[in-house]
Order: structure tokens, then C-alpha cells, then sequence
């Protein structure tokens, strides 16, 4: 079963030409049992619900709701919030053509975002009581922010101050890209290979485009919509600090979630606890943390975040004022997986559909940086294609390739 949507062509409310129509493509779903929407829904989900339950001493309550939860996932159909629920009307206009259904006979990206919802509210985070507030995935975020990797990560970056320019900002980019694979980037020591040539895995590199949207001492304002916190947002945030101290950007606006969402998400509370570990590292990680303590002090380093950041649609449904936001923005990049796929639709693209055709609606230049996780993905060249289907490998799910897209 699939559902079909289609993207129409002509003029964008923001005066954008909307670009070549783009066929109809199939929405993911996740009832094909084995297939990668299937295994998130049917194993991911009930680990992540008793991998919760372990992380915290929840009372009868709480354990009570999880238990529901994982029954009403495996067994039932998509119920509606309560009533008395705040966002209530808002998941009552976005599931009405879901509520009733099989979990696995709806949207996967709906799926996915509602399934986090309903396990925030299991766990009372939205409630009035002592568990309100409670990041039930704070543990997970803690236990990677202070582990030996990060350790290891942060003093490879005593080699920056002596690494030309152009290689720092292809290694800082190609960290933020690669988030927990963020080494690869920094190993600047004798004998590597040099920064600049082509990372294995990354199938698509537009990054000659990206920076050239983004000249030195040019006035600009880039926005950043961050992913995934702790281990993954550090790089981030050193490729905010080399945007800022190089000039290349006069300030950048990071975009955060305003409440817990997918495990890892982040939220103004991980970004402040990253630059915490950034400050108190030694040598020149020290001195990146200092350097965006103080911009953000100044302004230049601004955090803001939006409920629609929470909600299970994509982009190109977006509010007028998030929309203007990023007209106004000279770059908006968009980090990770769960970004790409509201980007571009979390649909089964055929994948050399032209990433400027889908993206034609977004109201300023963007730029992708996506490790492959799931499998939509577009803006890929034929021959490349070819070449990754007949590895045998699963390369649009594992993890190990990468892309870095920009549609000016």
C-alpha cells in the first residue's frame, strides 16, 4: 500500500519560481515487513520504550502508560491525544486521516513524529507534576557528551591553528557532516591524507557552492537547524565558531527544538551543555568554546527554536514566519537525516530527481548536510546511483554515506 503526493510547478508564495513539476512520488510507509521504515517501528521503537522505562525510576504511572504504549504500537491502532492535552487541536488537524489506523498503514514520518509525542507524554513530560520538564533522553545525551571520545575528538583540535584556512573549513564541514564519525575530519596529523580529497561515502559534494554563497567579510546570516545533540552538535557548533571567526558569516542563528523529539534531538539546554564542554576543555578547544560564549553574548551566535521544528510535517508546509525567517537568512543549513527527509519529502524518490526540483518552494538558498539514514534520498547522478545499488551494501540506511547538497 502506498499513498501518493505530488509537487506542482509554477510561482512559490515568496515570489520563488516553483521550478520543473516533479512526478508523483510514493509516501514511505512502513508495512512492508523488512524494509527499513518496518524495523523502526517494530523493533526500534519497543527498545527505545524499555531502554526509557531503565534510564529513569518512573512510578506504577508511568509504567502503566509505557506498557500501553508498546501494546497500542505492536498491536493496536493510532489513538488520539487526550482532550485536556495543550497540543491537542494541533495533532487533532494533522492525524485526522491516521487516527484508527494501524501504525504501519500511516506515514512513516507521521509515525515516527507521533510515536515520540505519545512518549513524551507516557513519561509526564508534558504534565503538571514532578516528572514535567524531565528529558526522558537526557542519560543517553549525558553519558555520550562525557565519554573518552569526545575526549579524544576535542584535543585533535590543537592542530586547527596551524592547518591553512581552506583545509580547516573542508575538515570543520566534513565533521559537521559526518556528526559521530566527527574525527575523520580533524585528522590533520603527518602522513593522512590530505583534507581535501574526496571522503569515502559521500555521494553527493556541493560544498564548492556552499561556500561560495558565503565570501569573506560579506555581509551575511546563516542559519543552522540543528539535528542531533551531545557528540554531533559539538562539530556543529566548531563550524558556527569558524563561520563567525573567519568572517564568513557576520551572525548565525542556530535553530533548535523546543522540547525533546527523535532520541537525541537538540534543545537550547544540550546546546549550552556542549558549550560547557567546550569551555572547560583545554587548548584550542577551550579557546572555540570561549569564542561562542562570547558571540553569543554579543548576538552574533543566536539560538532560537519553533514548535513547528516538533511537528510531523514537511518543510514545505512550513508558517509564514518561519518561512520569512529563512528568506531573510543568506544560507539555511539544514543538519541530519530527519531534517533531509521533511526537506525534500520523505518519500520513495526516484534518486536522480534533481534536489533543485524539490527544494524549489524553500525561500532562500539551502544547504543539506545528511548522513544517510533512511531511505529517501534524491539529487543523485546515474552513474553514481548505479554503482551504489550494485555494492550490495545498504548504503541509504547504515549510516556510512554521506551527502553535502546545495540549491542556491
Amino acid at each position: 500500500m502506498t499513498e501518493k503526493t505530488s509537487r506542482g510547478s509554477g510561482q512559490q508564495a515568496d515570489g520563488r519560481p516553483g521550478g520543473a513539476a516533479v512526478p508523483d512520488a510514493p509516501v514511505i510507509l512502513s508495512n512492508k515487513a523488512g524494509s527499513f521504515a518496518w524495523g523502526v517501528l517494530a523493533e526500534r521503537h519497543p527498545a527505545l520504550i524499555q531502554q526509557v522505562r531503565d534510564a529513569f525510576p518512573y512510578g506504577r504511572r508511568q509504567h502503566e502508560a509505557l506498557d500501553a504504549l508498546l501494546d497500542e504500537i505492536t498491536h493496536g491502532v493510532v489513538e488520539p491525544l487526550a482532550s485536556s492535552d495543550l497540543d491537542h487541536g494541533h495533532w487533532s488537524e494533522w492525524g485526522h486521516e491516521h487516527f484508527g489506523r494501524r501504525w504501519f498503514d500511516i506515514p512513516f514520518l507521521w509515525a515516527e513524529s507521533y510515536f515520540y509525542r505519545r512518549l513524551l507524554g507516557a513519561v509526564e513530560y508534558f504534565g503538571t507534576g514532578p516528572w514535567q520538564g524531565i528529558d526522558p533522553f537526557a542519560p543517553f545525551k549525558q553519558a555520550e557528551l562525557l565519554g573518552a571520545a569526545v575526549d579524544e575528538e576535542l584535543r585533535a583540535l590543537d592542530v586547527l591553528p596551524d592547518t591553512p584556512a581552506d583545509d580547516r573549513a573542508v575538515a570543520l564541514l566534513h565533521a559537521s557532516l559526518w556528526g559521530n564519525r566527527a574525527d575523520l575530519g580533524f585528522r590533520v596529523a603527518a602522513g593522512d591524507s590530505a583534507l581535501g580529497d574526496a571522503q569515502p561515502g559521500l555521494v553527493v559534494d556541493d560544498s564548492a557552492a556552499l561556500w561560495s554563497l558565503l565570501p569573506e567579510g560579506a555581509p551575511s546570516t546563516v542559519a543552522v537547524v540543528a539535528d542531533n545533540a551531545a557528540r554531533e552538535l559539538i562539530p556543529d557548533l566548531i563550524l558556527i565558531d569558524h563561520l563567525l571567526d573567519h568572517r564568513l558569516a557576520d551572525q548565525v542563528v542556530l535553530h533548535v527544538k523546543p522540547h525533546p523529539y527523535y532520541v537525541s534531538d537538540a534543545m537550547t539546554a544540550d546546546v549550552v551543555d556542549c558549550l560547557r564542554r567546550l569551555t572547560r576543555a583545554p587548548a584550542e578547544a577551550g579557546r572555540i568554546g570561549g569564542r561562542l560564549w562570547e558571540a553569543m553574548s554579543a548576538g552574533r551566535l543566536e539560538i532560537r527554536s519553533h514548535p513547528f521544528f516538533c511537528a510531523p510535517l514537511p518543510y514545505e508546509e512550513m508558517p509564514d514566519d518561519l518561512r520569512k525567517e529563512f528568506a531573510a537568512a543568506t544560507l539555511t543549513i539544514l543538519k541530519g537525516d530527519l531534517n533531509y527527509r521533511r526537506l525534500v519529502g520523505d518519500r520513495l524518490w526516484d534518486a536522480t530527481t534533481p534536489f533543485s526540483d524539490v527544494t524549489a518552494y524553500f525561500p532562500g538558498a539551502v544547504a543539506a548536510l545528511r548522513t544517510l539514514k533512511s531511505d529517501v534520498v534524491v539529487g543523485l547522478e546515474e552513474r553514481a546511483l548505479a554503482d551504489l545499488e550494485r555494492s550490495g551494501a545498504a548504503w541509504r540506511t547504515s549510516g556510512t554515506h554521506a551527502l553535502i547538497q546545495v540549491r542556491a
